[in-house]
């Protein structure tokens, strides 16, 4: 049985971050990935012959970030695009009524005001909540003392549904009041137009990662712990860090030996795992406006494709992106490609009567994919902000987590998959790891393989 001083469980942005700090510092380390790739939920799409982000797209706020310094460092090149945390305003926003009509300058300065004061009527509701109420609830008592007309309530309501769903991928229902707390955006948001999994890819380059190998197994014993494999490999470690999706530790899918303590369980059992899929559609030529980020559909001209996002800079060809997420993310998945587009194309007609045909398409089916079981992480009801981080362990100071899902902070983000396979690779160290000094070994190793 091979012997190592880490086995890392898991490629993706947290689970090559703790491996290559731990090789950095000349530990023996061993990275097991179940997928075909590395990236786990950063997965690009090159076959077109530009990029698709099918996962992950967005730095959401690139002030103080150590992501963004590392992107940075890294000469990784970005588009401002910043529009991903699904603001009302602040960008230029084609805005459509209930019929699909436009919206004229004074109506949207209207809707935004509405929102504005919706969200500051919230912010208090949330605070005096009480322990099961959920966000809907949070929402609708907020709505309640607004003032505005019904037709008003209707669209905010709308926005606030679509908020939840485009940010935790759930339905407003299920959503403790707290759900949103983090979610607080500090600059602007950039986008890959290389791809995003030229990160993790480049954070991986030269540790020893073998793909297509799914751990069914992590057995602690007095020395460490023992990982067995779908392939019937077993590897020993004196210690572990598992970084695969909640929604993979949800299904049961690894069995833990002894079981896990009710710390790490418990969070486990308690967290949501949302469903966010993406539908990007090219058409031959451009029929919104030039200068717009986003087109939006409010109240029911919006009740599901309400959202489309230009991104036809990564490709040069004019690209649409919306999302399916939460309840209408799950259903979704199981349509054919050609049912999805056309019941989003129908919606977006709504609005651009002449939208032409797509031209290419890519559809995404995160729910269904074993080896994420989701999309991110969300406060489910009767969860806290504490289970994200008590997720993290250690269990026995041997086995630990990180992903996403295990950093309160700012969970459902690869800034939160980036900075909580630092801390896992600090515990196993019991030392800290300069983020700069991270940055540039993995320049150096580029310039010295280049060389």
């Amino acid at each position: 049985m091979s012997t190592y001083d880490t086995i890392v469980i898991g490629a993706g942005m947290s689970g090559v971050t703790t491996a290559r700090m731990l090789t950095d510092d000349g530990r023996r380390v061993l990275v097991l990935e179940a997928r075909d790739r590395i990236g786990g939920r950063m997965h690009t799409d090159r076959s077109a012959g530009f990029p698709v982000d099918l996962g992950a797209s967005w730095i959401h706020g690139i002030d103080d970030s150590p992501l963004w310094d590392l992107v940075q460092a890294l000469d990784i090149p970005t588009v401002e695009c910043t529009v991903g945390s699904f603001q009302v305003g602040g960008r230029p926003i084609e805005n459509f009524t209930d019929d699909g009509a436009p919206m004229d300058d004074a109506a949207t300065a209207q809707w935004i005001s509405d929102v504005e004061q919706a969200d500051r009527l919230l912010v208090q509701e949330i605070a005096a909540s009480s322990s099961g109420d959920t966000y809907l609830d949070v929402t609708e008592r907020a709505l309640d003392r607004s003032g505005f007309t019904p037709q008003r309530i209707d669209e905010v309501r709308e926005f606030f549904r679509h908020r939840v769903e485009e940010q935790c991928g759930a339905w407003i229902g299920d959503l403790d009041a707290h759900g949103l707390d983090e979610d607080g955006i500090d600059g602007d948001e950039v986008i890959f137009p290389r791809g995003y999994d030229e990160l993790p890819r480049r954070i991986a380059a030269g540790l020893d990662v073998r793909l297509d190998t799914a751990v069914t197994r992590v057995s602690r014993t007095p020395d460490g712990a023992v990982v067995a494999t779908a392939h019937g490999e077993e590897y020993e470690a004196h210690s572990v860090v598992v970084t695969v999706p909640l929604g993979v530790l949800k299904a049961g899918t690894i069995e833990f030996v002894p079981a896990l303590p009710e710390e790490i369980a418990g969070p486990i059992d308690r967290l949501g795992m949302g469903v966010f899929n993406k539908i990007f559609l090219q058409f031959p030529g451009r029929f919104w406006g030039e200068d717009s980020y986003v087109l939006r559909a409010l109240g029911e001209a919006g009740e599901h494709w309400h959202s489309w996002y230009d991104v036809s800079a990564i490709s040069g060809i004019p690209t649409l992106l919306t999302f399916a997420a939460g309840p209408l993310g799950r259903r979704m998945q199981d349509l054919s490609d050609d049912e999805i587009v056309a019941d989003a194309l129908g919606a977006l007609r709504r609005l651009y009567p002449d939208a032409a045909e797509p031209t290419a398409q890519w559809i995404t089916r995160w729910g269904q994919n074993p080896f994420s079981v989701g999309s991110y992480s969300h406060l489910a009801v009767g969860s806290s902000h504490h289970d994200h981080d008590e997720l993290a362990g250690p269990a026995d100071g041997v086995l630990h987590f990180a992903g996403e899902a295990t950093w309160g902070e700012e969970p459902a983000t690869v800034g939160a998959a980036f900075y909580s396979g630092h801390r896992a690779a600090e515990r196993v160290l019991g030392a800290a790891v300069d983020l700069a000094a991270f940055a540039e070994r993995i320049r150096a190793r580029e310039r010295s393989t280049a060389s």
